[in-house]
């Protein structure tokens, strides 16, 4: 039998997912549960929740008002059930983490086991974005951003910088030649990105926007196009040193590059009344110092 706390989860998981469908399949359970449970709730609060079409769902505003209200209250539950059960032991429950996929991959991945014989009871939820995501929307706990931040509501830790590299592979410059200076740039074939537009802005003087070649949304894919000899990238010491140190990659333009553009940050970012704080804590000092940025 389905409990009052069941029925928000449920609005709750409608709402994330987009749909009664997607929420039952992310439940495990019945499209018809999804719908009683929204139903009852709307019946005993006396209004509209959600609007319903073929093909999305809609809050309304007395639903965008409700589901707010009913995740700070899960929120401050869950807080306050941790704050009683609380004892002088390692943290415990799920940590969901997100990043974007070449700092998980390349910086995140790599420390997970360690990570987890030194906190074993905590649960790591690991997802990748490649933009940013609201903590709140997706129950993320921490999220890893690179950049400058603007989000004030969010409690940031700095976890250090990653200078920026404009990179090509040794077969590519066999082909192509070495750029001498930022004009050359002009007559090469260039790797960027679609959607982020500030990802597109070099760090070189005037700070250009390049024109690319070829665009990914995925810096994990650009690594791989300027790999495989396709091009010149810009792209964070997170993912690159390793290829720079192997040989695999070689620097560009280094006198030229200018290393204070703001991109270069790297901040763990969350809510700062978050019910989590002892995992998040555990976890920023876990990885600040075995980071290779």
């Amino acid at each position: 039998m389905l409990t009052r706390s069941d029925d928000l989860e449920i609005l709750l998981s409608v709402v994330d997912s987009g749909g009664f469908s997607a929420a039952a399949e992310a439940l495990d359970i019945q499209v018809a549960k999804v719908s009683r449970s929204v139903s009852k709730l709307e019946t005993q609060l006396g209004v509209t929740l959600l609007n319903r079409t073929t093909r999305r769902i809609e809050l309304t505003d007395e639903g965008r008002q409700f589901v707010d209200g009913v995740r700070e209250g899960l929120r401050i539950l869950q807080q306050t059930e941790e704050d009683i059960v609380a004892r002088r032991e390692l943290p415990k429950g799920r940590l969901r983490v997100d990043a974007a996929s070449p700092f998980v991959l390349h910086q995140l991945v790599p420390l997970v086991a360690e990570f987890n014989k030194e906190y074993p009871d905590i649960e790591l939820e690991l997802t990748s974005n490649e933009g940013f995501v609201d903590l709140l929307e997706k129950r993320t706990d921490v999220a890893i951003r690179i950049g400058k931040l603007t989000d004030s509501t969010l409690h940031a830790k700095p976890l250090g910088k990653s200078l920026l590299f404009l990179v090509a592979s040794p077969d590519y410059l066999a082909q192509r030649g070495y750029p001498k200076s930022v004009s050359d740039l002009g007559t090469h074939s260039l790797i960027g990105f679609v959607g982020a537009k500030v990802l597109n802005q070099w760090p070189l003087p005037g700070t250009p926007t390049i024109q690319p070649s070829m665009v990914s949304s995925n810096g994990e894919t650009v690594r791989q196009l300027a790999l495989a000899g396709n091009g010149i990238a810009c792209m964070s010491g997170f993912m690159v040193k390793k290829d720079i140190e192997e040989g695999r990659l070689v620097p560009l333009l280094e006198s030229d590059k200018l290393t204070t553009t703001g991109r270069e940050q790297v901040n763990a970012v969350y809510y700062r009344s978050s019910s989590v704080a002892r995992r998040i804590t555990a976890f920023i000092e876990f990885i600040q110092p075995r980071l290779s940025l």
